[in-house]
């Protein structure tokens, strides 16, 4: 059985800074870098908390509302190596906890799962891009129902997400205001969606927006494929391998860049001289890149937790659908040169 200490190791920290941070104490004084890299921990190391070891609190939950149930787009190997959603799960968890909720978690398969998880739920909070028929199967077994970080089409669900297509518009336009020219863009087809590589996911579509409205836009150098980190080296080393280089280049995640890091590497690019790289969600990793990545925090977390809160609005009788969306913020960091005015976050 994984310990705390274990943990603290791993992480540099106390055993108690593991113990507070793992029984969302929200009192304690740590940063979100931190915290973040305490629950990617203790995930990657499968630790269980005292409490779920003996079957969960027994206190009583608010009226109407006792438990959740989880439904999420990825399966429990693909989340456990996305930290952004480990981090989205643990947000939802963390404010069911304090309300004393009970939360059952139901993973991606190739089957739909057990009904019987959904009716015995007093609401459903699906994590991720659902397709139609995904969506249509929700609806028929609960009809309390959140989406967090999508929006499906229609206005009768609630949703909560990051406006990627904003985020995806200031990044371009802080890039350009450090004087980068040529910005290539490496992102992914949203394949959960029935989409085709005309059809990828927002970030892409917000970039081959911009720059064809600031007439930039080259299609030799925005490219997509898979939500991998191989795809990022792939995609990178080929853009990266052209003649006419770009001198930036968006990735659409963290994960994705650490693979375009590796290309840049390998063909003994310097970042950010030769070519700087930008990307999005902040997770752990990013700080401790050779040099760290300068990516647009999304809040992961706070996505989570306002779900559960739609949820209960919803289980109290509002009858109205309400999409919220959060914003995000641009961590600055040596993979890019940064705006005058403002200091490296590392």
């Amino acid at each position: 059985m994984v310990t705390l200490k274990e943990i603290a190791k791993e992480v540099g920290v106390s055993t108690a800074t593991v113990s507070r941070v793992l029984n969302f104490d929200a009192t304690l004084a740590v940063t979100p870098q931190t915290r973040q890299a305490i629950i990617e921990t203790a995930e990657k190391l499968d630790y269980a908390t005292p409490r779920a070891r003996r079957g969960g609190s027994k206190a009583a939950a608010p009226p109407a509302l006792a438990k959740i149930a989880l439904v999420h787009f990825l399966g429990p190997e693909q989340e456990l190596i996305d930290p952004y959603y480990v981090a989205l799960r643990l947000g939802i968890e963390s404010r069911c906890a304090a309300l004393k909720l009970e939360t059952v978690k139901v993973y991606h398969t190739d089957h739909m799962p057990d009904a019987a998880l959904l009716k015995g739920a007093d609401g459903v909070i699906a994590i991720g891009r659902h397709d139609g028929a995904e969506i249509n199967w929700l609806r028929k077994h609960n009809r309390h129902i959140v989406f967090a970080d999508f929006t499906p089409p229609g206005e009768e669900f609630d949703s909560v997400e990051s406006d990627l297509g904003l985020a995806t518009r200031r990044l371009l336009q802080a890039l350009t205001d450090l004087h980068y020219r040529k910005i290539g863009f490496v992102g992914w087809v949203d394949q959960a969606l029935g989409q085709t590589s005309e059809q990828p996911e927002k970030r892409y579509l917000a970039y081959v927006d911009w720059m064809q409205a600031h007439g930039r836009y080259d299609p030799s150098i925005c490219l997509a494929d898979q939500n991998t980190e191989d795809s990022g080296y792939r995609l990178t080393r080929l853009i990266l391998d052209r003649k006419t280089r770009p001198d930036a280049i968006i990735t659409c995640n963290d994960n994705m860049a650490v693979g375009a890091y590796r290309a840049a590497h390998e063909l003994g690019l310097r970042i950010p001289e030769d070519v700087a790289i930008a990307s999005f969600n902040d997770i752990s990793v990013a700080q401790f890149l050779n040099p760290p990545l300068s990516t647009v925090r999304l809040p992961a977390e706070e996505i989570g937790e306002s779900a559960v809160d739609l949820l209960m609005e919803r289980v109290a009788g509002r009858k109205i659908g309400k999409r919220i969306a959060l914003g995000s913020t641009m961590i600055w960091r040596g993979s890019c040169l940064a705006p005058k005015g403002k200091s490296r976050a590392d």
